[in-house]
């Protein structure tokens, strides 16, 4: 998806059908073609290990009907899903990489099935998925926070509708999406409670302002996570928990580092509240019917965040528009201050996004054009 600069605060409902008007057509003349490298993963048929390869690719089409082409300034990185890209039958030899994407005349996150890498100097992209960057915004910006954006306000507004005075529960606060949920969360007058990783997540989440209420260290895997958030609680339980991933099994089925690090799903619903709303990342979550009995005595609810399903079904697309806009809005304004690392040029994509399949670093990656 992406946007044309206009002015702030404009409705992206109104102005997309205006976005389309952008593009030049030139007659009588033949588009010169010239090739671009983008970056695409190759996944071997007889292995789950990915490779990344550039790829030569020629100059994009005479863009269609209601298309515009992008000139591509920053694309950030994030894992991808081969998992559900094999269950909605995506499997390709090569797939394109990058999907949060700013540049002239757009910035935005590429559909799912889109054939144009974001790692590319320019892409084809539909005006239903585009959304105005304010000035105040730079490129490396708006790519590196638009996706975790969307995940934050999906996870926090759609899904576990929250409001002040809650309390809230967000696991690996110093993550990307963790800080972008920390700030939502401030921001709409909860209270805040997160869990450390390691010593220097916690001293990045002891300088949040403003201050989170407790910060739980998990790192040594001594941390109780449950007594400790009914402790602030007052014994009452948590509104609203935002996980990252949990423990499904005992301690001999499960690698010492998930063990560690992740509560066991009975603590989340233990300190779960009366009314509550568990909003969780871990796509194959068991209930057994003990867990579901306790959610049941307390009339707290389970929701999955996935945040494709936006692009897996354009039903609710004036939602998504202003999920967007508004991910842009809170970024200009400052509530959103996404925990960025230094832009890398495109030839150091390549490497970067294997590091970044594989779950390392803790910054944002962004890719600079």
């Amino acid at each position: 998806m992406g946007t044309a600069p206009g002015p702030e605060g404009a409705d992206p409902l109104q102005k997309d059908s205006k976005v389309a008007a952008v593009k030049v057509q030139a007659i009588g003349v033949a588009p010169r073609q010239v090739t671009m490298k983008g970056l695409y993963f190759q996944q071997s048929s007889t292995s789950e290990e990915i490779t990344f390869v550039f790829q030569e690719r020629e100059n994009l089409p005479v863009t269609e009907d209601n298309y515009v082409k992008l000139q591509v300034k920053a694309c950030a990185l994030s894992q991808i899903n081969t998992k559900l890209l094999a269950e909605m039958k995506m499997e390709k030899d090569f797939f394109p990489v990058g999907r949060e994407v700013a540049g002239i005349v757009l910035d935005g996150i590429l559909p799912l099935d889109s054939e144009d890498p974001g790692l590319c100097e320019a892409v084809r992209v539909h005006e239903h998925y585009l959304v105005h960057k304010p000035e105040k915004v730079t490129w490396t910006e708006a790519a590196g926070t638009i996706r975790d954006g969307v995940r934050a306000y999906t996870a926090l507004h759609y899904l576990s509708h929250l409001s002040p005075g809650k309390s809230v529960l967000i696991m690996d606060g110093a993550s990307a999406l963790g800080t972008i949920a920390i700030q939502l969360a401030h921001h709409r007058g909860a209270k805040v409670i997160s869990t450390a990783c390691s010593l220097e997540d916690k001293q990045c989440l002891e300088r949040f302002r403003p201050s989170i209420a407790r910060v739980i260290d998990v790192s040594n895997g001594k941390a109780q996570v449950a007594e400790s958030c009914l402790e602030e609680t007052g014994g009452l339980g948590v509104d609203i928990v935002l996980d990252a991933g949990v423990r499904l099994y005992n301690k001999d089925d499960e690698p010492t580092v998930k063990l560690q690090l992740l509560p066991h799903k009975h603590d989340i619903i233990t300190l779960l509240g009366v009314g509550g709303h568990w909003v969780t990342t871990e796509e194959n979550l068991q209930l057994d019917p003990p867990d579901s009995h306790c959610l049941f005595l307390k009339g707290a609810t389970v929701a999955f965040l996935n945040d494709e399903v936006w692009n897996l079904s354009n039903v609710q697309q004036g939602k998504y528009l202003c999920i967007l806009k508004d991910v842009m809005e809170k970024l200009s304004t400052g509530v959103f201050r996404p925990q960025l690392d230094e832009p890398i040029p495109l030839y150091e994509a390549k490497v970067t996004m294997e590091v970044v399949q594989k779950n390392q670093g803790r910054k944002k990656q962004v890719v600079q054009f």
